[in-house]
């Protein structure tokens, strides 16, 4: 299980990124936006008083979604130079498939933090981690 996560929300991500940097260097705004989550956040969920903390202890989802921030870092740092901005996100709890329809946002108010950056002027942020209600801790 634990495989399996990280295969999709790390080494995929690797995968698809480097396989487009080709046309992202051509592209006259290139964007990428990595879909995270507040379970990502150390800070928000190492808080035993803060909302996060009651989210069910995972092994797999919320370390890959940390790594996912850390890569988005990474890849920042790499990419600056040829203005490609790279953010990571966290759509909110989205009403979809993986949580059984529980979630209280529906798919088009999570998708909005993301066409927000995927959408971003040249002169956005490039390295951050956001959400609908802004900046968001790492």
């Amino acid at each position: 299980m634990v495989r399996a996560v990280f295969e999709t929300n790390v080494f995929g991500v690797i995968a698809v990124t480097n396989a487009m940097l080709p046309l992202l260097r051509r592209s006259p705004a290139p964007r990428i936006v990595n879909v995270s989550s507040h379970a990502a956040s150390l800070t928000l969920t190492s808080d035993p008083d803060g909302p996060f903390a009651a989210l069910v202890p995972s092994a797999a989802y919320s370390p890959s979604k940390t790594a996912l921030c850390a890569l988005t870092v990474q890849y920042a740092n790499e990419l600056r130079k040829d203005g490609i901005l790279v953010n990571a996100v966290a759509p909110g709890f989205v009403d979809t498939d993986s949580n059984n329809h529980t979630g209280f946002l529906t798919v088009a108010q999570g998708a909005a933090v993301v066409v927000r950056m995927a959408t971003l002027g040249p002169d956005g942020p490039t390295g951050g981690f956001f959400a609908e209600e802004g900046p968001m801790p790492w």
